[in-house]
Parts: structure tokens; C-alpha cells; sequence
């Protein structure tokens, strides 16, 4: 359904109900109270004249784990990915990505995120986070990126995993968070 900018009455003009289920009943549907499908969902506007619901969501992993890969990738231990989270987003989505970093050496470790399902972006340092030259330093960090403009997501179901680098040595991560609030 989409909305309907309403007609202008005319004084003893006859008021239809196709005219009332078009310009009242069908409007009042599309409003934000109509479209509510969950407690703690948001309406961002889609268009002219419509809105949608958005439904943020997060996801932590408190296990500790390492890597030694310079380039963005899961932990080798332990070896699942991840945290992540599936959310249905528009063009643009704030994410927040934390955790605790730490390096055997004087290199950086680092923690951003890859998306997957409508979009597809590999995990870079500038939608991430790190910590560098504090050798056996556990350090608790933690970001926000806005997706938009040249960095947009395509609208759908989207997947942001968070993924891990260190310049050299080894990095070692725990209580790792994201969050996702879909625009």
C-alpha cells in the first residue's frame, strides 16, 4: 500500500467510501503505530511519503581468542567468526564495534567488520577500531561508523561480522561487541 496525499473536500459533495478507505483508512495504515511490529523498533523514512521499520540489534562473544593474520579475517582461536549480527537495513546503518586488544609485540591489533547478504565490504581500518605499540597492554576500545554516501549499503538483509588484524606479532581479543542500528 503507499499513502495518499488526501483530497480537498467541496462543500455537498458526496464523501465516497472508496474515498474514505483510500484517503483515511488506507493513510492511517501506513502510519509509524500501523507498520509497529516489535517493542523497541524505529521508523526511518524510505521515500516520499514512506516510512519503515527498523529493528537495531547486537551481539557479543566473551571468549578471549588470537590471530596473527595482517589482513582482516576470524580469530585461529577460538575458530568461530564472529560476533555478528543480521539485520534488515536501508542505505545507511550505524555499527559499533568493542572489545579488549592487546599485542605480544609493539604492532597493532585491530577489529573492524565485514558485510555480507545484499552488500558485500571486506573489513578495513577505517571502519574499525585499534590499538597500537602497548605490548602485553590489555586496552578496551570502541567505535561508531556511519554508512553512508560513498560507503552505502544496499537495502535488505545485510550481515556484519566482526574481523580481526594485527600488523605483527600476535593480537589477542576478548569481550568483542557490535552493534548494528540499520537506517
Amino acid at each position: 500500500m503507499a499513502w495518499s496525499a488526501p483530497f480537498t473536500a467541496v462543500a455537498n459533495t458526496v464523501f465516497t467510501a472508496a474515498q474514505f478507505n483510500q484517503y483515511v483508512r488506507d493513510n492511517l495504515n501506513e502510519t509509524a503505530p500501523a507498520k509497529a511490529t516489535a517493542s523497541g523498533g524505529y521508523f526511518v523514512a524510505t521515500g516520499v511519503n514512506a516510512i519503515a521499520e527498523r529493528i537495531a540489534d547486537g551481539s557479543t562473544d566473551l571468549n578471549t581468542g588470537t590471530t596473527t593474520s595482517t589482513t582482516y579475517a576470524d580469530l585461529d582461536s577460538p575458530a568461530a567468526p564472529g560476533p555478528s549480527v543480521t539485520v534488515t537495513t536501508g542505505t545507511m546503518a550505524l555499527v559499533v564495534v568493542h572489545g579488549q586488544f592487546e599485542n605480544s609485540g609493539v604492532d597493532s591489533a585491530r577489529m573492524a567488520y565485514d558485510v555480507s547478504g545484499a552488500t558485500t565490504i571486506a573489513g578495513a581500518d577505517n571502519r574499525g577500531v585499534g590499538v597500537f605499540g602497548v605490548a602485553g597492554v590489555n586496552t578496551t576500545t570502541g567505535t561508531a561508523v556511519l554508512h553512508f554516501g560513498g560507503v552505502s549499503l544496499t537495502p535488505g538483509s545485510n550481515t556484519f561480522t566482526a574481523k580481526y588484524r594485527v600488523s605483527g606479532g600476535t593480537g589477542t581479543f576478548a569481550s568483542r561487541r557490535i552493534a548494528v542500528l540499520p537506517l
